[in-house]
């Protein structure tokens, strides 16, 4: 049992190098960039918004034929076993009609004032055409940050394999140093059993990490629509703060008619606008003209024939309900309104709260890269210090934690710094 406890330490390390070669194994690299082009152009997201913009096209272009005459045509045909029409003319003489006989004709109407209805109707598909295509750019920009949540968490996974694997080296090291003191008797086999503990704890990290790192990649390769079911991403984070994002200021007030989610309570507005004024119309005359060729042959000869119309529609009982209707589509459109203003404001909080968030990101990375150089220090003296004999394998341990979870934070501050940074540009409208 003891030389099984006596080797874990090994096989632990050794299982690490073995993993390390997957890891790092030759897959292409694909850059932040290269991932997010990649989403725009595979994503399902993208994919159905295009749709909904092709969609909307096509209904801007079918509203647009109803300017044009609507044109229809109509036949019948009929045989019957005795004329409709029977007369007598005369003693022993009679006169049929209408036993067999075809009627055609082709019809033209072209409405020349229908309220406003068809005017309006074909500004309300325009705007559904630029609503749809706002909705696109703001699918874009959600497809972006998702992929930047993603990318950034791989790297910071990635970050954490290699701060394990050198905290697992060095354990080994001490592992080595420990276990020639123990069987030299300088050392009691309290700080082998600490070591072997440490060694176990960090092993079983480094497998949780890697199975999360692993998730990761698969989620990034299927949302970007990677042919393959896992991704290698090209980054490392600097060891250096990032630049400060000071230069990234823009005033809410100035960036508010840039964004996309004013441009869609805008659109929502000059919709309800427009059903408001629809509404009216229905309520209003309507004027047509209309024309047509006929042809029947009922009679003994064929026969055509030409008519032409005026129509003239005064909807009377219906401005009983389409009243009340235009009462509803004012409601409807203040709504809007009142709703554009509250979400303008909100929008502007959003900013706020974007640009408060970002600045704190930026502090904690500075925090997190001062922490790794004093943990750093701490590290190497606690090493000297063991070595030296005044310190004990406890504390030599916990100045590794110490060290592991200032390198953690690091990583985790300076990934949620620029996935900050890419929300405070799109909520700033760019």
């Amino acid at each position: 049992m003891n030389t099984i406890t006596n080797q874990l330490p090994r096989l632990c390390a050794s299982l690490v190098l073995c993993l390390i070669p997957f890891l790092l194994s030759a897959q292409t690299q694909y850059t932040l960039e290269e991932c997010i082009e990649m989403a725009l152009q595979n994503n399902v997201r993208i994919k159905n918004a295009a749709n909904n913009l092709q969609a909307a096209t096509l209904t801007k272009e079918s509203a647009f034929t109803q300017y044009f005459p609507s044109i229809n045509a109509t036949g019948t045909g009929f045989i019957a076993d005795k004329a409709f029409v029977q007369m007598d003319v005369a003693p022993g003489q009679n006169i049929s009609l209408l036993k067999d006989g075809i009627i055609g004709g082709i019809t033209a109407v072209q409405p020349l004032f229908a309220g406003g209805q068809i005017v309006q109707a074909n500004k309300l598909a325009k705007i559904g055409v630029e609503t749809s295509r706002l909705q696109l750019h703001q699918t874009e920009d959600e497809i972006r940050l998702t992929v930047e949540q993603y990318f950034w968490q791989i790297v910071m996974l990635k970050e954490k394999l290699r701060t394990l694997d050198f905290l697992q080296k060095q354990l080994q090291r001490i592992h080595q140093d420990v276990e020639a003191a123990v069987a030299a008797g300088v050392t009691n086999r309290n700080d082998l059993l600490q070591v072997q503990l440490r060694n176990n704890q960090t092993c079983s990290n480094y497998l949780s990490v890697k199975n999360t790192l692993d998730i990761s990649r698969r989620l990034l390769a299927q949302y970007i629509g990677h042919p393959t079911d896992s991704i290698e991403v090209a980054m490392d984070i600097s060891k250096q703060v990032p630049t400060s994002p000071d230069s990234l200021f823009r005033s809410p007030e100035l960036s508010l008619p840039s964004t996309t989610a004013y441009h869609l309570l805008e659109k929502q507005v000059a919709a309800q606008r427009l059903q408001h004024q629809m509404a009216i119309g229905k309520n209003l005359p309507t004027i047509a003209i209309g024309g047509g060729f006929f042809h029947d042959n009922l009679s003994d000869r064929d026969r055509p024939l030409w008519l032409g119309s005026v129509t003239v529609s005064i909807p009377l009982t219906q401005w009983w309900s389409g009243s009340r209707d235009i009462k509803r589509q004012r409601l409807q459109l203040r709504n809007a309104e009142n709703q554009m203003a509250d979400q303008s404001q909100l929008l502007l909080i959003q900013m706020h709260n974007t640009w408060n968030t970002l600045n704190d990101a930026y502090q904690q990375v500075a925090i997190a890269a001062e922490s790794i150089s004093q943990a750093t220090e701490n590290l190497r003296l606690q090493t000297d210090y063991y070595q030296a004999g005044t310190c004990t394998m406890s504390d030599l341990l916990e100045a590794q934690s110490l060290y592991q979870q200032s390198r953690d934070r690091y990583v985790e501050s300076y990934a949620q710094y620029e996935i900050k940074k890419r929300e405070y540009l799109q909520a700033t409208g760019r």
